[in-house]
Order: structure tokens, then C-alpha cells, then sequence
């Protein structure tokens, strides 16, 4: 019988610390979300009528939801529209999901 030999044991490679990482850079906004955006009469009843970019829509029609308590109390993620909100959405309730998609209608 052949009897197999052992590989010696390998020393282990000495651990080197990570080089310290240099602090990540600020990230830049995208042009597109930051273009203003004139929002339609129905959407300035709500949010004002001067042109801002998205991001700033947004703020703003959050703020008229959570001022007026329209964030559905069950699901979170429901809107229930009042009157202004309901000519946006054409709906009652809508998700905060579909909610952006059906405001980008009313701006250009």
C-alpha cells in the first residue's frame, strides 16, 4: 500500500490593515431632477404656482398630505385624496408609489 504524504503546514500571510479610505464624495444632484418644473393649475391649487424641480414637488404635496391628515391610518402607504387631490389623482385613494407618477402628468 502507498501511503500519501502531508503538504507541511502553511504559515498564514500576515493580516494587513486596510488603507485608510479617503471620505466619499458629495454626491452631485441629477440635472433632470433638479430642472424647474411648472406645475398645472390644478397641481399649483396644491403646491403653489411657481416652477421647482421634482424633489421639491414632492416636499411639498407631502406636506399638504400630512397637514390636512390625508395619509390613510390602516396602510401608511395610502393616500386618500380631498378635493384638490382628487382632481390630481382622478382617483380616491392612490399608493404614495403611484402618487409621483401621477404628478409628473401635471408638470412641465
Amino acid at each position: 500500500m502507498a501511503t500519501a504524504k502531508k503538504a507541511p503546514a502553511k504559515k498564514a500571510a500576515p493580516v494587513k490593515a486596510a488603507p485608510a479610505k479617503a471620505a466619499p464624495a458629495k454626491r452631485t444632484p441629477n440635472a433632470a431632477f433638479m430642472k424647474p418644473m411648472t406645475p398645472s393649475a390644478t397641481l399649483a391649487a396644491v403646491i403653489g404656482n411657481k416652477p421647482m424641480p421634482r424633489t421639491e414637488v414632492t416636499k411639498k404635496v407631502w406636506e399638504y398630505i400630512k397637514k390636512n391628515k390625508l395619509q390613510d391610518a390602516a396602510n401608511k402607504r395610502m393616500i386618500n385624496a380631498d378635493a384638490k387631490l382628487k382632481e390630481i389623482f382622478k382617483k380616491p385613494q392612490v399608493s404614495m408609489f403611484e402618487m409621483t407618477k401621477l404628478i409628473s402628468g401635471h408638470l412641465s
